[in-house]
């Protein structure tokens, strides 16, 4: 697997505002649904990841510029790759394009915790799966 994840998603009907253009707070759902097929991608199961350690992803800080607008019908290219790995921390760069246009930037911050909600080290089997598809 690449450094870089990539993923496609189509606009629906449901994700633009009444002129046909993507709802700004959608982008953030396109990028959660990024995160979660790339994690899929990496064999690492969410819903394992809480019954069998304990942890799940939680977005800290989310940062977005918007550059273009998607538009109904689009189908759209979704970019992942990690910027910085911490203990008990992950930053992504993401991004949007429509063919060969940049749309949306983002940087997410997601953090790790247990049920309780509790700041706890990434499991070091997810981490290993993680630090495989990392730059070097």
């Amino acid at each position: 697997m690449s450094a870089e994840f990539t993923w496609n998603v189509r606009v629906y009907y449901e994700d633009t505002d009444a002129g046909g253009i993507v709802y700004y707070a959608n982008y953030l759902k396109f990028y959660e649904r990024a995160r979660t097929e790339w994690l899929r991608a990496i064999d690492v199961g969410q819903h394992a990841l809480l019954q069998e350690h304990d942890a799940m992803f939680v977005v800290k800080n989310v940062s977005a510029d918007y550059h273009a607008p998607a538009k109904l019908d689009d189908v759209l290219k979704l970019t992942l790759r990690i910027e910085k790995m911490g203990r008990a921390s992950i930053l992504f760069e993401q991004q949007v394009w429509c063919g060969e246009q940049l749309l949306n930037t983002a940087r997410v911050k997601v953090g790790c915790v247990d049920s309780a909600l509790r700041p706890r080290a990434v499991p070091p089997e997810v981490v290993a799966r993680m630090r495989g598809v990392m730059p070097s």
